[in-house]
Formats: C-alpha cells, sequence, structure tokens
C-alpha cells in the first residue's frame, strides 16, 4: 500500500480524497495555486505545495509542476481527483514515465476512452448498444449528408468533448454550418481538438450511468445505476440511486453492457458507464468516464461501498474482495450540487445535519469564493430506506443550507425536488428546459 499521496486537485474533491487517505493511514500532499493559499484542502492535508498563479493553466494544469511537486515530496501516487487532468492522457503518461503511480486506468485506456469516436466504435464491435450516428465528419458539408441518412434532429459532439462543452443541437439542415463551426471552436479551445461527429437525438430521454470497479486480474464490478436527467445546458445538476425508472430486467441488462464495456478495454480502476434510456426502457451507450465522478457519493451510500478507497487499492494492486453477487443496492440517495452565481466572500454559512445527511464542501464562514475555478460549492447528499423520504430529507436539509455572501442555485434545487415529476420520477434531460 503507498504511504504517501498527492492530490491532484482542489476543493470538495481533494478533501474527499484526503479523508480517505487519512483513515488509511496514508500521508496527503495538496496542491494548491497562489488564489487556494486559505483553502480548507491545504489545511487539511499534511504538506502542502504552492504550483503556481491562480489560472488553472499556471497552476492545476500545469503538469510539469504537478509532477516535480510529487518527486520533491517523494510521493508515490498521484490522485487526479475529476476534472483538471483527471482524464489527460499525457499526463497519466508522463506519470508512468517517471515511476508514480496514477490513480486511474493507464493512458492507453483513456486515450482511447477519451476520443468519443473511437469509444463509440469499441463498443458496437463488443456487444454494446449505441445510437446511431456517424464516424468523424471532416467538415459541415459531410456532416450535412450524415444527418440526412440518420434523420433530424441531431446532436453534433466533439470526439474530445466532456463537460458538456463542444455539444450541439441541429434540428435542420441550414443550422448546420453555424453550430458545426461553433462546436468545433469550442472543442478545439477546450480539448485542443476540435473534430466532430453526430448522434441521433433521442427525446425524451433518461441519462442513465453505471458505476463499476475493475482491479488488475480482471473482475469488473457494478454498483449499480445513477440518474442523471436533471440537467441545465448539459451540467448535471442532480442525480440519484436508483433510478425509478430501471426495474429489475433493464437493471440486469445496464449491468451486463457496463461489464462488457471495461473488459472490451481492459479496464481497471473506478469508471462510469453513461447511457441514454427512452421510455420503452431501450438504452444507448453515450460514452465511458475514465475517473470519479462528481456523483459518486450516492453510489457509495446505497452499496456502503467507499469507491475512492477501492481506487486508491486497486492503483496499489489490491484485487477486490466482493464480487457482483456481493452488491445489494439498499434504500434510495439523493444528491443536489450546489454551485455559486457569483464569486465572493461567505459571511455566514450554516450546514446541514440529522442522520445520514452529508454535504460534501470546501466552504466556510469567511472563505472567500474565488473566480477562477468551478462553479460548485459542494454537494448535498442525503440517503433513507425509500424514495419518497430522501426527497423529503433532500428537501429538508436544502431548507437548513445557508450560504449567504455569494448568490447560489440553493432556492432553485429546492423547486426542483419539490416539483410533481421529479417526485413522480417521471422526468426526463428536458425536465430544466421545459421550465425555463
Amino acid at each position: 500500500m503507498f504511504t504517501r499521496i498527492l492530490i491532484a486537485n482542489r476543493g470538495e474533491i481533494a478533501i474527499r480524497i484526503i479523508r480517505a487517505c487519512k483513515e488509511m493511514g496514508i500521508f496527503t500532499v495538496a496542491v494548491y495555486s497562489e488564489a487556494d493559499k486559505e483553502s480548507l484542502h491545504v489545511a487539511l492535508a499534511d504538506l502542502a505545495i504552492c504550483i503556481g498563479k491562480a489560472p488553472a493553466s499556471e497552476s492545476y494544469l500545469d503538469k510539469k509542476r504537478i509532477i516535480s511537486a510529487a518527486l520533491a515530496t517523494k510521493a508515490q501516487a498521484i490522485h487526479p481527483g475529476y476534472g483538471f487532468l483527471s482524464e489527460n492522457a499525457d499526463f497519466a503518461k508522463m506519470c508512468e514515465r517517471h515511476g508514480i503511480c496514477f490513480i486511474g486506468p493507464n493512458s492507453d485506456i483513456i486515450s482511447k476512452m477519451g476520443d468519443k469516436d473511437t469509444a463509440r466504435r469499441v463498443m458496437k464491435e463488443n456487444g454494446v448498444p449505441t445510437t446511431p450516428g456517424s464516424d468523424i465528419l471532416k467538415d459541415f458539408e459531410e456532416a450535412k449528408i450524415a444527418a440526412e441518412k440518420i434523420g433530424y434532429p441531431i446532436l453534433l459532439k466533439a470526439s474530445a468533448g466532456g463537460g458538456g462543452k463542444g455539444i450541439r443541437l441541429v434540428t435542420n439542415p441550414e443550422g448546420m454550418e453555424k453550430e458545426f463551426k461553433t462546436a468545433s471552436n469550442e472543442a478545439q479551445k477546450a480539448f485542443g481538438d476540435g473534430r466532430m461527429y453526430l448522434e441521433k437525438f433521442l427525446s425524451p430521454v433518461k441519462h442513465i450511468e453505471v458505476q463499476l470497479l475493475a482491479d488488475e486480474k480482471g473482475t469488473v464490478v457494478c454498483l449499480g445505476e445513477r440518474e442523471c436527467s436533471i440537467q441545465k445546458n448539459n451540467q448535471k445538476l442532480i442525480e440519484e440511486s436508483p433510478s425509478s425508472a430501471v426495474d429489475d430486467k433493464t437493471r440486469e441488462k445496464l449491468i451486463e453492457a457496463a461489464t462488457k464495456a471495461a473488459k472490451a478495454v481492459g479496464y481497471m480502476n473506478a469508471g462510469t458507464v453513461e447511457f441514454l434510456m427512452d421510455t420503452a426502457g431501450n438504452f444507448y451507450f453515450m460514452e465511458m468516464n475514465t475517473r470519479l465522478q462528481v456523483e459518486h457519493p450516492v453510489s457509495e451510500l446505497v452499496t456502503g461501498i467507499d469507491i475512492v478507497k477501492w481506487q486508491i487499492r486497486i492503483a496499489a494492486g489490491v484485487p477486490l474482495d466482493f464480487t457482483q453477487k456481493d452488491i445489494e443496492v439498499k434504500g434510495a440517495a439523493i444528491e443536489c450540487r450546489i454551485n455559486a452565481l457569483s464569486a465572493g466572500k461567505i459571511n455566514f454559512f450554516i450546514m446541514p445535519g440529522g442522520p445520514w445527511v452529508r454535504f460534501d464542501t470546501f466552504v466556510y464562514q469567511g472563505y472567500d469564493v474565488p473566480p477562477y475555478y468551478d462553479s460548485m460549492l459542494g454537494k448535498l447528499i442525503v440517503y433513507s430506506s425509500t424514495r419518497e423520504e430522501a426527497i423529503r430529507k433532500m428537501q429538508s436539509a436544502l431548507c437548513e443550507l445557508v450560504v449567504d455572501g455569494t448568490k447560489n442555485n440553493i432556492e432553485s434545487q429546492i423547486a426542483i425536488v419539490r416539483d410533481p415529476d421529479f417526485k413522480s420520477g417521471n422526468y426526463f434531460t428536458d425536465f430544466m428546459k421545459n421550465r425555463s
């Protein structure tokens, strides 16, 4: 087992990893930018190293500085969290070259699954259902021809995309040129890769994903499914597990498909296979995330499996000590992402409490929220024996939560969990669009 791990991230996920390491008796090294010197993850780590200025490009995205920090502090492994360099194949390769363990899959797998076109082809070849679509498109004229064959509406998607970037809905040929160029330019700026492909736009659909763990012996275990259909601009707002729309038969098929996907690429560590599911229960592969997900806590609560600890164990060569038959999803868990709508100082802060209420956050009273990074302040997660009770618990917890001094989305989250469609489970990915 590792004795020293560097966490190449910030905010609540850095704290989550630090806590897991402390429970495992592992020395933690935090890295931080000049803007984050007062951040909570810096105070909680055993050792903290400043790696640059406030912009992420000069700190959290600077591969050389992070590797240098790991070597200087004699860290044996780097946990990338999510975002930043967590799905960067070049960074994983740099870790490998310097004899540092990257806590995640190897660089070849990240590269293969990070290219959405390659991922689609691999899944199709291995019997995982995929949405009708195209290969990589040379230009918008080729996109028009492909779209005519598949039928409008279609989704233009960046091959290197993620986080909702590089995606555009096109409903007719007239809009193709503008949307193709816009999406391609956005993807080029965000990922350094402007290649595009298209998929048939399915609606109404649910966004269903399967969390899995895979060890170096080839054992793959799925930890049930999560529903992530409450989204705005392709960014998830609320996640829950299990999905009220997935019956036992469909769940078995989802687990079978996710297992096939992982084994097709020799996957190792924690990963998530994402699907779109229509009203008839048919589901289609969307992408595979080769990292820890923001919404991993809901899977932890319904299965009792600590995903972060198992990431570390698997990276250290420890085989899974449970099989698929041992996984039993119990109760219901819901997560609401609490986002800042502006930077500013938190003047007053009250954290909700009570049995099975968890708020993963890095903020505190008096903390200045910087304008440079992701807007998420924290994740409010609740668990109960039934979905109905979990919804009531979430309503109560949201009403207790106070983050004063910076505008946030607490009120809008309360409105969502009180909505009759959310309560019934009869909601789809267009939920927020229909309420705007």
